[in-house]
C-alpha cells in the first residue's frame, strides 16, 4: 500500500488508454507520455500496460507502507526519498516507512512512477486510466488527494528477485538503486528549440499559402488554458483560403485542429472522440512524448516530414524499445 500525504498539482493513475469505446463517446484517456510510462514499467518487471502514476510538474508526497520496487521516468521533477535524491530511469528498492517526494522541476512537465505489481485499482471498460471529466477509472475517478491509499498488485517472480537483490545493496537506510540505468538515447531531453515533426493533415490544402508557411516557419506559445485534452497555441493566425463546411471526423492524439479564430489546438490524451474543425497537421507518433513534456508558457515549432518517413521513424523506435525491454529483462535473471 502507498499512502498519499500530499496530492501535488495533478496526480492521476493512468495506463495506455481505454480503447474500443470511442464509438459510444467514451474518450481514450491514458498516459500523456507513453514512452516514459512503458520504460518505467519495464524497469520494475511489469507489462507495459500496467497502470502508473502520472505526476504533473509539482509532485505528490507518498509514504510507502510496504517494501516496494519502483522506477521514475519522464520529466525530472527532482524525486527524493527521505530527503536523499533518487535517480530517474533506473529501478530502486524503497523500504517500508520511507517517504517519496518531488522537489523543484528541472526539465519536462510529466513524470511517471511505476511500482512492481502495478497500482491495483479497478478496471473500468478494460482500463485503469482516469477519465477526469466523467469521474471514472483510476482511483475513484479523480486525481489523487491527501489520505488516499493505493493498493499494489501481485509482483512477478522476476520483480521479487530484483527487489531482493536491491534490498541487499547498501545505499541508504531508506532505499537502494540499481547500478545501471536506461541508455542515454531514451533519457536525454530534447532541446527546447527542437521542432516537433508533423505530417500533413486531411484538410492541409484548405489553408492559404501564408498559413501553410506559418505552421512551419513560426513558433507558437502554449497557452496557460491548456490541459490533458489539448494544447491551445498562440501565434500566427491560420486561415483557410475560403470557408468550407465539414462533418465531424475522428481525431487522434496529436491532431492539430484550427478553429475559426485561427489559433491551432493540438489534441492530447483526453481529446474528444470526433472534431469538426479542419485538421492542418498531425504530430507523428514518435514525437508525441516530446509534445507531452512541453509546459504551458513554452514555445513550440513544427517541421514537416512525409508519411513514409513517419512510418520508418515509428518502426525504428519500436525496435529500439523492444531491444531495451529485452536488455532490462536480462537484468532480472
Amino acid at each position: 500500500m502507498i499512502q498519499v500525504t500530499k496530492s501535488g498539482l495533478l496526480t492521476t493513475i493512468q495506463d495506455l488508454g481505454r480503447y474500443g469505446f470511442q464509438k459510444h463517446g467514451v474518450i481514450a484517456s491514458g498516459v500523456m507520455d507513453k514512452e516514459a510510462h512503458r520504460i518505467a514499467n519495464f524497469l520494475v518487471g511489469n507489462d507495459s500496460g500496467e497502470a502508473t502514476m502520472e505526476i504533473t510538474l509539482l509532485g505528490p508526497v507518498l509514504e510507502f507502507q510496504t517494501d516496494a520496487l519502483i522506477a521514475v521516468c519522464g520529466g525530472d521533477l527532482s524525486p527524493m526519498v527521505d530527503g536523499e535524491p533518487l535517480h530517474t530511469w533506473k529501478p530502486a528498492f524503497i523500504k517500508k516507512g520511507s517517504e517519496l517526494r518531488f522537489g523543484k522541476p528541472k526539465q519536462g512537465f510529466r513524470s511517471y512512477l511505476a511500482v512492481a505489481g502495478g497500482f491495483d485499482v479497478p478496471e473500468v471498460l478494460n482500463s485503469r486510466s482516469t477519465y477526469l471529466r466523467a469521474g471514472i477509472g483510476g482511483f475513484q475517478g479523480r486525481s489523487l488527494e491527501k489520505g488516499d491509499e493505493l493498493p499494489i498488485g501481485e509482483l512477478s517472480q522476476k520483480s521479487v528477485h530484483m527487489l531482493q537483490h536491491l534490498k541487499e545493496r547498501k545505499h541508504s537506510a531508506s532505499f537502494s538503486e540499481a547500478n545501471w540505468s536506461t541508455s542515454a538515447e531514451f533519457r536525454l531531453s530534447p532541446s527546447p528549440d527542437e521542432p516537433i515533426r508533423i505530417i500533413k493533415g486531411r484538410e492541409y490544402d484548405w489553408f492559404d499559402g501564408k498559413s501553410r508557411e506559418a505552421i512551419l516557419e513560426h513558433t507558437f506559445k502554449i497557452d496557460s488554458k491548456s490541459d490533458r485534452m489539448g494544447y491551445r497555441l498562440k501565434g500566427e493566425k491560420l486561415q483557410q483560403s475560403h470557408k468550407r463546411d465539414m462533418l465531424s471526423e475522428a481525431v487522434m492524439f496529436g491532431t492539430i485542429q484550427v478553429p475559426p479564430e485561427g489559433n491551432p489546438i493540438v489534441l492530447l490524451a483526453d481529446r474528444q472522440t470526433t472534431g469538426g474543425y479542419p485538421k492542418i497537421a498531425q504530430v507523428i507518433t514518435t514525437d508525441l512524448p516530446k509534445l507531452a513534456q512541453k509546459r504551458p508558457g513554452e514555445t513550440i515549432s513544427f517541421t514537416l516530414v512525409s508519411h513514409e518517413e513517419a512510418e520508418h521513424l515509428y518502426i525504428d523506435r519500436e525496435k529500439q524499445l523492444k531491444l531495451l525491454q529485452q536488455s532490462i529483462q536480462r537484468k532480472f535473471n
